[in-house]
C-alpha cells in the first residue's frame, strides 16, 4: 500500500499537459505582437468516407476549392497590412495572424478553433504548465451559421472575442449562449421580417419556401414564417435540404414544387445550396417562378453566372448596401503572396485560378503547365469579381474594430503601453463599446446583442438583351425608422419573372369583392377560402369581408348586395285589373252601408233601431263607411 500511495504521488507531482490527436498546422502564419486568428473555408465540400471504428480515421479530404473565401481571407490581410503600417492605429506594435481551412465542416471547425487557443510546442515537458492564455486576442469569422454557433459555444466560456462578417442566425443574439461573439452583418431578424413586408407589399399571400437545412436556413425560416402569418401570409409549403442530401431528397422537393399552385418561392439558401437548386430547376425545366431572397445569393456574381437557363431573371429580395474599399481590390488580385507561402493549398488555388498544372497528369482534360509567374489579366472567374465588396468590407471593419479595441487598451498615443495585459474579456468589453468610422465614412458599432444596424438594399436582377445579370437596386430598407417608413420600394422599376413588366399574382384565392363573403375551405390554410354571395337583406361593402350585415328595417339590399337602399312606396293604379277589382269593391261596401244607415235613419223610432242602440250603430256605420273609402 505505501508503494502504491508513493507511486501516486509521484506521478500527481510529475503532472503535465499532453498533446491528444493530430496537431492542425495553420495555411497562413505571420508572427506579430499581438496575433488574430482567421477561419475560412477554403474548401466547401469535403468526401464522406464510412468509418470502420477499427482504425483511426483518416484527416478530412477536402475539395471544390471556394474563391471567395480567399478573397475574405485576403481581405483580412489586407486589413491587418494597412493597419501595421499607419502611425495613427497602434504605432510600434504588430498585428500577426494564424489563419486555417475549415472545409465548410463544424467538427473541424471547432478543431482549428481549439487550435487558435492552444500553442504547438511540445508541452510534454513537466516544467510546462496546463494553464496558458490564448495565442489569439480574436478570431475572425466563420461565414456560415452553423460553424459559427459551434465556434462561438466552444470558445464563449473563454471570452475569446469572434467577430464574424457574414454569418446571420438571429439565434447567435442570445449573449446568454454566445457571449464573445459579434458581427458586421445584421442579423437575420431583421431580414426575415423586412422579406415578409416585402412580400406583403406585392400582395403575394400565397408563396413556397426553400431553406437550407442549417442554423442560418431553419433560424431566418421559422422568423420569416411568424412575421408572415401575423401579416396574413401564407406558406403552401416549407421545405429544407443540405447541398450533400441524397438526391432523392432534393428530388422529393422538386416534385412539390411541381405539384404547387403558388406562383413565388422565399429561398433562405446559402450560395453553394443555391447553385444546386438552380441545376435541378435547369434539369427539369422549372421556369416561371418569382424568387425572392436573402443576402447570401441574391447579390453573388457566382450564383447569377451559374444560371444559364434564366431560372432567376427577376428575382428581387435583400443585400448588403454597397461599399467601396480604396485599395483592397489591388491587394485582393495581388495573389503572388498566396502563392508564395509554399502550402499544398495555394498550390490547389494557383492550378484552378489558371487552369494549369505544375506536375501534368495524364487526365482527360489537357491543361498548360504551371509556370508559377502567370498572372491575373483577362482572367474572369469568381476570384475577379468583385460584386461582395460590401462582405470584403464587413471583415474589413471586423478587422479595425479589434485593432481599435487594442488601441484603447494599450492606452496608445505616439506609443502604447508594452507593459499593459491583454485579457480576453476586456478585449471583448472593449469592443462592444467602440464607436469610430471607417476612412470611407462607415460607422462601426454594436448594439446589445453584438449585431451592427440593420439597413438593407432592396436588389432586383435585371437581365438586358441576354447579357450578364445586372443588380439593379429599387429599394431600401432601414429598421431604426418608424416602421411605416422602414421599406421604400420603387415597383415601377422591377422587372419581373420572364422579363415581365407586370407584377405576378400568387393567392391561393382571389379577393371576394363586396357583396361576397369569405367562408374557409375545410382543411386549408385562412389564405384559401370560398367567396359566397350574402343573403337577401344582407350586404358586405368591403373587400375580403368575413361577414354580412344585415340592412335595416326600412331598407332592403340592392342587387349587387354591398348597399342597404331605402323601400319605396308603391301605388296601385286604376287601370290595372287588381286597382279596378279592389275600386269597386271599396265603392260597392260604401255604398251597402250608406244605404243601411239610410234605413236606420228612417226607422229610428221603430223598437227594432231603438233596441240596437241607434247612436252606437250609427257611429258604427260612419266608421265603416270611413273604412272603405280610405283604400281609394
Amino acid at each position: 500500500l505505501q508503494l502504491l500511495l508513493a507511486a501516486c504521488f509521484s506521478q500527481a507531482a510529475e503532472l503535465v499537459c499532453s498533446q491528444n490527436g493530430d496537431l492542425e498546422s495553420p495555411q497562413l502564419v505571420k508572427d506579430g505582437d499581438v496575433m488574430l486568428g482567421g477561419l475560412f473555408s477554403f474548401h466547401n465540400n469535403w468526401k464522406e468516407r464510412e468509418e470502420t471504428y477499427t482504425e483511426k480515421p483518416l484527416p478530412l479530404q477536402c475539395t471544390s476549392l471556394n474563391f471567395r473565401e480567399f478573397q475574405l481571407a485576403q481581405a483580412m490581410l489586407f486589413a491587418i497590412e494597412e493597419i501595421n503600417n499607419s502611425s495613427d492605429l497602434l504605432p510600434g506594435v504588430s498585428l500577426g495572424y494564424k489563419i486555417y481551412d475549415t472545409c465548410g465542416f463544424n467538427a473541424r471547425s471547432v478543431k482549428v478553433a481549439l487550435a487558435l487557443l492552444n500553442d504547438y510546442e511540445n508541452v510534454s515537458a513537466p516544467s510546462k504548465e496546463c494553464g496558458r492564455p490564448a495565442q489569439v486576442q480574436a478570431i475572425m469569422g466563420e461565414a456560415s451559421s452553423s460553424p459559427s454557433t459551434a465556434i462561438a459555444t466552444v470558445i464563449g466560456p473563454f471570452f475569446i472575442p469572434m467577430i464574424s462578417h457574414f454569418a446571420t442566425c438571429a439565434c447567435l443574439s442570445d449573449k446568454s449562449k454566445y457571449p464573445s461573439f459579434l458581427r458586421t452583418i445584421p442579423s437575420d431578424y431583421y431580414q426575415s421580417r423586412a422579406l415578409a413586408q416585402l412580400v406583403k407589399h406585392f400582395g403575394w399571400t400565397w408563396v413556397g419556401a426553400v431553406r437550407t437545412n442549417d442554423d442560418y436556413g431553419n433560424s431566418g425560416m421559422a422568423t420569416f414564417t411568424e412575421t408572415a402569418q401575423h401579416l396574413g401570409i401564407c406558406l403552401e409549403y416549407s421545405v429544407s435540404f443540405f447541398r450533400t442530401d441524397p438526391a432523392d431528397k432534393i428530388q422529393k422537393i422538386i416534385n412539390t414544387i411541381k405539384a404547387s399552385t403558388s406562383k413565388v418561392i422565399v429561398a433562405f439558401l446559402s450560395q453553394a445550396d443555391m447553385d444546386v437548386i438552380i441545376h435541378e430547376f435547369s434539369s427539369h425545366n422549372l421556369t416561371g417562378y418569382q424568387w425572392v431572397g436573402t443576402e447570401a445569393w441574391i447579390f453573388d456574381f457566382q450564383t447569377a453566372a451559374g444560371d444559364r437557363n434564366h431560372i432567376l431573371d427577376g428575382a428581387v429580395g435583400l443585400s448588403i448596401p454597397k461599399a467601396h474599399v480604396s485599395g483592397l481590390q489591388e491587394f485582393i488580385l495581388n495573389v503572388e503572396p498566396l502563392f508564395s507561402s509554399n502550402n499544398d493549398l495555394f498550390t490547389e488555388f494557383w492550378e484552378t485560378l489558371f487552369s494549369c498544372e505544375f506536375k501534368l497528369s495524364y487526365s482527360v482534360e489537357i491543361k498548360t503547365r504551371c509556370t508559377g509567374q502567370e498572372d491575373l489579366t483577362g482572367v474572369g472567374n469568381t476570384f475577379t469579381d468583385m460584386s461582395l465588396m460590401p462582405i470584403f468590407n464587413n471583415m474589413y471593419k471586423g478587422v479595425y474594430a479589434v485593432a481599435r479595441a487594442l488601441h484603447n487598451i494599450l492606452s496608445c498615443n505616439q506609443t502604447c503601453d508594452g507593459n499593459a495585459q491583454l485579457d480576453p474579456l476586456t478585449i471583448l468589453q472593449q469592443i462592444k463599446e467602440i464607436h469610430f468610422k471607417t476612412k470611407e465614412g462607415d460607422e462601426v458599432y454594436f448594439n446589445e446583442n453584438g449585431d451592427p444596424a440593420a439597413k438593407y438594399e432592396i436588389i432586383n436582377w435585371q437581365r438586358r438583351d441576354d447579357g450578364p445579370v445586372e443588380f439593379a437596386v429599387v429599394g431600401l430598407y432601414d429598421a431604426s425608422l418608424p416602421e411605416d417608413r422602414q421599406m421604400d420600394v420603387h415597383i415601377e422599376s422591377i422587372v419581373w419573372a420572364q422579363n415581365s413588366l407586370m407584377m405576378p399574382v400568387s393567392v391561393c384565392s382571389e379577393k371576394c369583392p363586396p357583396g361576397k363573403r369569405k367562408v374557409l375551405q375545410k382543411g386549408k390554410p385562412v389564405c384559401c377560402y370560398d367567396c359566397l354571395h350574402c343573403a337577401e337583406g344582407e350586404i358586405s361593402n368591403s373587400t375580403d369581408s368575413v361577414t354580412c350585415v344585415r340592412c335595416p328595417l326600412e331598407s332592403w339590399s340592392n342587387e349587387n348586395r354591398d348597399a342597404c337602399i331605402k323601400k319605396e312606396a308603391e301605388f296601385l293604379s286604376y287601370n290595372e285589373i287588381m286597382g279596378s277589382l279592389l275600386t269597386a269593391a271599396s265603392l260597392f261596401g260604401t255604398c251597402m252601408t250608406v244605404a243601411v244607415a239610410v234605413i236606420f235613419v228612417t226607422h229610428r223610432n221603430t223598437p227594432l233601431v231603438r233596441a240596437n242602440n241607434s247612436e252606437l250603430s250609427f257611429l258604427l256605420l260612419f266608421s265603416l263607411k270611413l273604412c272603405f273609402l280610405c283604400s281609394l
